[in-house]
């Protein structure tokens, strides 16, 4: 069992540059994939990008590809996203969740969430 915490959210402009961290407490964290997810106001939650148990193991969301960076120091039982070239549609609670081993891409399949971190990129 894993339990996530996300930090590093705050009020950025278009086209500015955030990393998101997310610590988890726990045993046998290097076991477990991880996933950042984003709920915008009044959407659904939804997949931004996720990282293996294998750290070379990434996949991201079409839209984030080439601009967003997910990694992994296992030493520290985190994660992080590199977030560059910030858009306002992208603001937003940022929440990273684990889960066994593989990538998941739907939030029913990650077992542990945190309570995430609030993302404004204003315009």
């Amino acid at each position: 069992q894993v339990r996530p915490v996300e930090s590093g959210g705050g009020l950025v402009q278009a086209g500015d540059s955030m990393r998101l961290s997310c610590v988890a407490s726990g045993h046998l964290f290097s076991t477990y994939a991880m996933g950042w997810f984003r709920q915008p106001p009044g959407k659904e939650r939804e997949f931004v990008a996720a990282i293996g148990e294998i750290p070379r193991d990434t996949d991201y969301e079409d839209s984030v590809k080439g601009r967003f960076t997910i990694s992994r120091d296992n030493a520290k039982n985190a994660v992080y996203l590199q977030m560059n070239s910030l858009k306002p549609e992208e603001t937003a609670v940022y929440y990273c969740g684990a889960r066994p081993r593989d990538i998941g891409h739907k939030t029913w399949e990650y077992n542990y969430w945190g309570e995430g971190t609030e993302v404004t990129v204003s315009s």
